[in-house]
């Protein structure tokens, strides 16, 4: 049985604008827990030479490869660069070709009421959502002519506009989850003078703006849903912290299947004003993406970090709030097992924390023994 533990923890508040196409917006707080410092020093950057020499691979910093800083390493999650532009880089996954294109589109299947409920509610949030945005996903007919224009016409695809809006409305709303966890927790460490169940995972997405000069009515209906959704997240926190991770999990979900619609569509040429649009310094650096890196790669990039989410919030929701620890306060699993798991089951999360244990344990003594040497 997972038992708390106490860790030790570094909290970082992290508020990250992210210019990758136009307007202006601000995306939530996020906490680091863990400093794993020392332990990213001694590992070995990444030796896979196709990804190393691709032109266009995600998680190559060229910025940091010129000044020799390490910023991937062997086990991907556990990175920590040396370098820093601005607040917006502190400690995320930097992800490689291989692991963006890993993610699969999964579903957690609701195993009691609180799962049901929480499944039904993101559901109800999605039908409205679409009916706000005019979002109608419709299967392309097979062999069809039409053109882009007339897909467009009869609702089978949004434009470009169309997904930005979509795109800006889901994670303007997607910070708060986290932000209402982590003052929860941190409440509830404050107020028992412990570390329990670390429950917030870092938010490591950058959100899309600038593309256009957002209108009044689309910034009040922002600020509307960021009022209402805050409240009531936070009191259904306060009530049962398990199902609003559910919540959050299905939530990602919707997430992952939206930027793998939207990447499909894109590489289909089907969002012309898109194709090869180049990504914005402030998101090749903040993604760790080299400089000819498109708009693209950002999008796997994004989608990649929603799977992170999703995969985070199942799990936590997996166990135990009162008495089990972060597995996650350690290490993470890479994008192959997060992009084709939708969650750890608890005895796999009591195995995963022992496991990062045994690693940190060897990762010291060998240190030690560098040191005495």
């Amino acid at each position: 049985m997972l038992r708390t533990t106490l860790l030790s923890f570094t909290p970082v508040k992290h508020y990250m604008a992210l210019r990758v196409i136009g307007a202006s917006t601000l995306r939530g707080s996020r906490t680091r827990y863990l400093s794993l410092s020392s332990v990213a020093k001694s590992d070995a950057p990444r030796s896979d030479q196709a990804f190393a020499s691709s032109p266009t691979a995600l998680g190559t910093a060229s910025s940091a490869s010129e000044g020799g800083d390490q910023l991937t390493t062997p086990d991907a999650v556990s990175t920590v660069p040396t370098m820093v532009r601005g607040d917006w880089v502190l400690f995320h996954p930097v992800y490689s070709p291989e692991e963006v294109k890993a993610v699969e589109v999964l579903h957690h299947k609701a195993k009691n009421i609180p799962d049901k409920i929480a499944s039904k509610l993101v559901l109800l949030a999605r039908f409205g959502f679409d009916f706000v945005s005019g979002y109608k996903h419709k299967e392309i007919p097979p062999e069809s002519n039409m053109t882009v224009e007339d897909l467009r016409k009869n609702g089978y695809l949004l434009d470009e506009h169309g997904w930005l809006n979509r795109i800006l409305f889901l994670e303007t709303i997607a910070g708060v989850p986290g932000m209402v966890a982590a003052t929860l927790r941190h409440l509830t460490s404050l107020r028992l003078m412990a570390s329990p169940l670390r429950s917030v995972h870092p938010h490591r997405r950058g959100t899309f703006m600038t593309l256009r000069k957002n209108s009044i009515w689309f910034r009040a209906l922002i600020l509307g849903a960021q009022g209402v959704f805050y409240n009531m997240f936070f009191l259904a926190y306060i009530v049962s912290p398990r199902t609003c991770h559910r919540f959050v999990g299905h939530l990602e979900e919707e997430a992952v299947l939206t930027y793998t619609r939207c990447i499909k569509d894109l590489e289909a040429g089907r969002i012309p004003e898109w194709t090869n649009k180049p990504a914005p310094e402030i998101a090749i650096d903040y993604w760790r993406l080299p400089k000819d890196a498109t708009l693209l790669d950002v999008l796997y990039a994004v989608r990649s970090d929603e799977t992170t989410h999703r995969f985070v919030n199942h799990s936590l929701a997996n166990l135990n709030t009162r008495t089990d620890i972060n597995p996650f306060a350690l290490r993470e699993p890479d994008m192959f097992v997060k992009g084709t798991k939708i969650a750890f089951e608890r005895d796999e999360a009591e195995d995963f924390v022992r496991e990062s244990r045994e690693i940190m344990d060897e990762k010291r003594e060998a240190q030690m023994g560098k040191t005495e040497a």
